[in-house]
Formats: structure tokens, C-alpha cells, sequence
């Protein structure tokens, strides 16, 4: 074989890795397409809440979680019982997942805030890697992506240094790990876990 066919034969093997390898991010990225179609399509219309008074009390408990159910009654305009069946309902049905308090992480020693880009190398689908991640004392979110990195993870730590440690001695013990990449937060303008609730429609017969 000439160095010419040599040429073109290397080549030809060239375009073809290429183009296994396109074909490859082609199905990541539609099966994330798709994922996140099925995902949204799951909260039908009829799921969603409507009802006015439903979404006054979710707007005011979201703002208080610690308002009596008296006062939610009186800002509602019902009797407490049937404010009471209200929230029941909405808690049976998992719109409202809990109750907490806010804490300042200062006093705790975790001012820095980081977000972290991880790569792992898992089969599709798989999610071992977000699982473990989710395990680690510091970690506040980790969510699935979609694009060149698998994970988007928040973290809370002391100081860079502490912020080193973690990551070499947590993440990097997690197998099939490839790569992190690391963002420091300098300041915070919004911190918030507040879903926008929709504010009420007026009555048809309400002054404008």
C-alpha cells in the first residue's frame, strides 16, 4: 500500500471515530431531550392549583410557616376547620414537603458557598455517582444535567482550604469520578427556596 492509500485510509478511520463519536452525544442529548419532555408532561394541567383560596394559603404559609391556622382562616375568609382540611389536602397530595426554619450558616462556620461541575463516567441512566454525592455532610443540592458535565452540586464550606479537603477527600472517593470544576461564590444578591406562587384571579364581579 502507497503512502497516498495510507493517507486516505487513515483518514477514512479518522472520519469514522469522528462520526461514532457524534452519533454517541447525539443519543446522550436526545435521551436527555426526552427525559426532560416526560419529566415536565408528568405535571398536567389538571395537577396544577387553581383553586384561589388553595394558592392564598400555600402564598401565606410559603411566606410564614409558622402562622396559626386562625390567622390563615382570618386571610382566607373561611372557618378555621375548613382552612385545616385545606392544608391537610395540600400536604396528603405532596404540594406542601415540610416545615423548617432558616439557619445562618455563619455561625456554623460555612460562609463559602461553591458550586461545582461534576463529570462521572456512568452508564446512561445511572445516577450512583449523584447518589453518593447527595451523602456527603456540606453538599446542599445535586442535580442532574444536561451538556458536557453530569452534575451540578452547591456546597457549603469554612474556607477554600476546607473546601479542598472536601473535594479531594469526599468526591475524589467516589468511583467513577472524572472531573470537578469549581466555582466560588464572592457575594450572594438572592438566596431563595420560595416557589413563585401565582397570585389569585380576581372574581369576574371584583371592581377593577
Amino acid at each position: 500500500m502507497g503512502p497516498r492509500r495510507i493517507q486516505v485510509a487513515l483518514g477514512q478511520s479518522w472520519l469514522v471515530r469522528f462520526l461514532f463519536c457524534l452519533d454517541g452525544i447525539f443519543k446522550i442529548f436526545s435521551l436527555a431531550i426526552h427525559d426532560l419532555t416526560e419529566y415536565y408532561s408528568d405535571m398536567s394541567a389538571k395537577d396544577r392549583i387553581q383553586d384561589p383560596i388553595d394558592l392564598e394559603i400555600l402564598r401565606l404559609l410559603q411566606t410564614d410557616g409558622r402562622i396559626s391556622n386562625a390567622e390563615l382562616a382570618r386571610a382566607v375568609g373561611l372557618a378555621p376547620s375548613a382552612v385545616l382540611e385545606r392544608v391537610r389536602k395540600l400536604e396528603a397530595r405532596g404540594t406542601i414537603l415540610g416545615y423548617s426554619a432558616q439557619l445562618d450558616p455563619r455561625p456554623f462556620g460555612l460562609g463559602l458557598v461553591a458550586f461545582v461541575f461534576v463529570r462521572a463516567e456512568e452508564p446512561i441512566g445511572a445516577m450512583d455517582a449523584g447518589k453518593r454525592l447527595a451523602e456527603i455532610p456540606g453538599v446542599l443540592e445535586v442535580h442532574h444535567i444536561a451538556g458536557e458535565d453530569c452534575y451540578l452540586v452547591k456546597v457549603r464550606a469554612e474556607d477554600p482550604e476546607a473546601l479542598g479537603v472536601l473535594l479531594r477527600a469526599r468526591f475524589g472517593a467516589i468511583p467513577g469520578l472524572r472531573s470537578t470544576r469549581t466555582t466560588i461564590v464572592l457575594s450572594t444578591l438572592k438566596e431563595s427556596s420560595e416557589i413563585p406562587v401565582p397570585q389569585p384571579a380576581p372574581s369576574p364581579g371584583a371592581a377593577s
